[in-house]
């Protein structure tokens, strides 16, 4: 990793161009200044990792410069020289910020010395920085892959709040993506070189999920042996991710809410409060509604978190993207597993795509896994792929069977004489009449639960002939129709 230049500030013509000789014969660039003022511009126009300077210079002096640079370059290390050197000084110029403190005249050899450690420090500094950036590299814009229409216009709505700092609320099913489009959030902000915490709020038992957001003190409780803190204080001037949200306490939910308006809060067994700057982003894979009506969710907390909102479509509303997808994961599994497989064949495509994937890309993910695991030919043949017997059962926010048909199955048989509208009419009459034996007749609540609207299911039950006496619709009227059959 190649150093920027070091600075030397001295006002004897002499003393800079040795120091530039001897520093230059290890290897060093070096800038030169006369004055503090001169050092302060160059400082402004150029990167530097350390500077060298001497205590008295004509105009500003080099504690005057030491004084300054704290202020306008925090954390960039100076190395005071002076020929008049005493205890008191010495003082003067650490309490100002050098990092060393050398009597003219000095050896090369501890001149060099301090320098190297500068070196050094700057190197663990840039490695740090560049660590970071590579840990969230997992989680580019790029990475979300798909070119269904609703992909892309999730791609562009990433891009435009992420330069924000606005709190974002991701819903969507489990296995959608909603860690990768926090991540991305995070990368393309203008906090990406800061912390970026993520936490499962459904991984963490209940009693001990407060500790570790806000931290605690020393004694709070039983094994607390020192303070510690919390993945609030850790995300500071960065981004937390709050997955699985909604499994958090309506307690914990209220204290969050709090942390919400200013950044404040307080650990757990302590009093002091405290205050940070961070970004929140929270997801969620249970119905947000639901749990409001539930009373399971602060519909205040809903608010407080929903001013951006994301939600991530499921696989089976993505077309085409599950051949993309599935290339992608073959290239990445190949790979890793070191296996020559350059493709899958036509009817193992076929498969894919006829399933309903439950599961979403996750799904999809593991399936492309096994199979590269299976699979001994060059292109991922049907044999190498789950027959889906148990996931075909699979359909989230709905019961296994549904009026006697599997829910998110593909497996609809046709009955003696009956074409291909037949069947799938009849099997949207059986869906329809199950979720609304489930809701106690109530459009609404079934709509929510086939996840259509309210006017989409009447006009669906209406062309079915599926409009029974005591019906309910919206506003809690009992719909006059009855059911002809």
């Amino acid at each position: 990793m190649k150093l920027p230049p070091l600075l030397v500030v001295d006002d004897e013509k002499n003393m800079r161009l040795s120091l530039e000789t001897v520093l230059s014969g290890e290897g060093y660039e070096v800038r030169l200044a006369d004055s503090a003022e001169a050092a302060l511009k160059l400082l402004a126009a150029e990167e530097v990792f350390m500077v060298l300077t001497d205590g008295r210079l004509g105009g500003m002096s080099g504690y005057e410069l030491l004084r300054e640079m704290a202020r306008r370059k925090p954390g960039l290390p100076v190395l005071m020289m002076t020929a008049y050197a005493t205890p008191k000084l010495a003082v003067e110029a650490i309490k100002a910020g050098a990092i060393e403190y050398l009597g003219k005249p000095f050896e090369p050899d501890e001149l060099l010395h301090a320098v190297a450690r500068c070196a050094e420090r700057h190197q663990l500094i840039a490695e740090n920085a560049a660590l970071k950036v590579r840990a969230g590299e997992a989680y580019r814009l790029e990475h979300i892959i798909g070119d269904a229409p609703k992909v892309r216009e999730l791609r562009q709505l990433i891009e435009t709040v992420a330069p924000t700092d606005a709190t974002v609320l991701i819903l969507g099913e489990s296995g959608t993506g909603k860690e990768l489009i926090a991540g991305a959030i995070h990368s393309l902000s203008r906090r990406a070189a800061q912390s970026y915490v993520r936490l499962n709020c459904a991984a963490i038992p209940e009693t001990l999920l407060e500790s570790e957001l806000f931290g605690y003190e020393k004694g709070a409780f039983t094994g607390a042996h020192r303070t510690k803190r919390g993945y609030v204080e850790e995300a500071d001037n960065g981004t937390i991710f709050l997955d699985e949200i909604g499994d958090m306490s309506r307690p914990l939910q209220a204290k969050l809410l709090r942390f919400l308006e200013d950044g404040s809060f307080t650990r757990v067994g302590g009093t002091q409060e405290l205050r940070v700057n961070v970004r929140l982003i929270a997801a969620t894979n249970r119905n947000i509604v639901d749990a409001i009506q539930r009373n399971e969710f602060r519909e205040d907390l809903f608010h407080r978190l929903n001013v951006m909102q994301f939600r991530p479509p499921p696989l089976r509303e993505r077309a085409g993207d599950v051949g993309l997808l599935a290339r992608h994961f073959l290239r990445s599994f190949s790979l890793r597993l070191a296996k020559p497989i350059r493709g899958v064949t036509p009817m193992a495509l076929q498969a894919l795509e006829a399933h309903s994937w439950p599961g979403n890309v996750r799904e999809l993910r593991n399936v492309i896994e096994r199979a590269v695991i299976l699979e001994t030919g060059e292109e991922i043949r049907p044999a190498s792929l789950p027959d889906f017997e148990v996931e075909s059962r699979l359909r989230v926010g709905a019961p296994a069977r549904v009026g006697g048909a599997v829910a998110g199955s593909a497996r609809v048989f046709l009955g003696p004489g009956e074409t291909l509208g037949d069947a799938l009419l009849r099997f949207e009459q059986e869906l329809i009449e199950g979720a609304l034996r489930r809701s106690d007749n109530s459009i609404t609540k079934a709509a929510g639960e086939l996840g259509v609207t309210r006017h989409a299911l009447r006009y669906r039950m209406s062309r079915l002939g599926l409009l029974p006496d005591g019906t309910v619709d919206e506003e809690g009227e009992a719909s006059p129709a009855s059911r002809p059959r």
